[in-house]
């Protein structure tokens, strides 16, 4: 299936860290480019979050975002109940020798290690953000899909308008040929001196060959085909079209030099226009 390089796709997923959030995007590169913002916590899993990109994508100029909002704090603080029964104990022993001591619970709060931060553990962090990847490389993948579908119908109307030219190229030619046979009758009647019929043809075979565009057509119409097959495979299409682009024009520029008819060279440069359209949308296309 034909997919666009250009995209985007976000997502987010709650994780026991905070939310975790991720952004991919894309625009046309010749190879894959994938540049990495990660927060701290994740710098350890660029290898990893790399191949699964690689893995599913095959060319582009990707940016690949993931931005942890860490929950409030008061959602992860924990008490240490021995702590504070020993700080308990530890007062009662103290009091007749200090009557007048009395603890504040802001203060008790503040004793180092009293209150506790939950970590969250790295391990599981990593492995909500390889599934929150997942997640956002699907609809990453199927607006890609979206997007070259309509690619390929913009190409598949211009190759259909291709096809429709060569056809027309094929009618004009026995009349074009006819008309050059008489051209050449009509030069050689003013000669002062009558040609051999033999020689007659041998001009005649030699000037009709020079202006021959079968092969050139018959040509057209293989790649046309290629073109239409390309289109409907699953594997990335877009060098492939690059190179049958190439050929296509070849056969343009010489159907275009060997035209000795206004009507043949009007073809031709819509041909070389049609194949130009294509080109661009091609470039578009993983």
């Amino acid at each position: 299936m034909i997919r666009s390089m250009t995209a985007f796709a976000a997502g987010e997923r709650a994780t026991d860290a905070g939310t975790l959030s991720c952004e991919l995007r894309a625009v046309n590169h010749r190879f894959l480019e994938l540049g990495l913002r990660l927060p701290d916590e994740l710098r350890t899993l660029e290898p990893a979050l790399r191949e699964r990109v690689a893995a599913r994508i095959g060319r582009g100029k990707l940016d690949l975002s993931l931005r942890l909002r860490a929950r409030a704090s008061g959602e992860t603080l924990q008490l240490d109940h021995a702590l504070v029964a020993r700080l308990s104990t530890l007062s009662v022993e103290l009091q007749d020798r200090f009557p007048a001591l009395r603890v504040e619970m802001t203060e008790l709060l503040r004793f180092p290690g009293v209150l506790q931060t939950e970590a969250a553990d790295p391990e599981r962090l990593q492995a909500d953000a390889l599934a929150l990847l997942e997640t956002v490389l699907d609809e990453f993948v199927a607006a890609r899909e979206r997007e070259g579908a309509k690619l390929a119908q913009v190409i598949l109307e211009r190759a259909d308008a291709i096809a429709a030219h060569a056809a027309d190229a094929r009618t004009l030619m026995p009349a074009i040929r006819a008309g050059q046979r008489q051209k050449l009758e009509n030069r050689l009647a003013d000669l002062p001196q009558p040609l051999d019929p033999g020689r007659f043809e041998q001009e005649l075979v030699m000037a009709l060959q020079k202006l021959d565009v079968d092969e050139e057509l018959d040509r057209l119409d293989s790649h046309l085909a290629e073109l239409r097959r390309i289109l409907k495979q699953k594997d990335a299409a877009g060098r492939r079209l690059d190179f049958l682009l190439q050929e296509f024009n070849r056969e343009a520029n010489t159907f275009g030099s060997k035209s000795v008819d206004a009507r043949t060279s009007a073809l031709a440069v819509e041909l070389k226009v049609l194949i130009d359209q294509i080109r661009e949308q091609a470039q578009n296309i993983e």
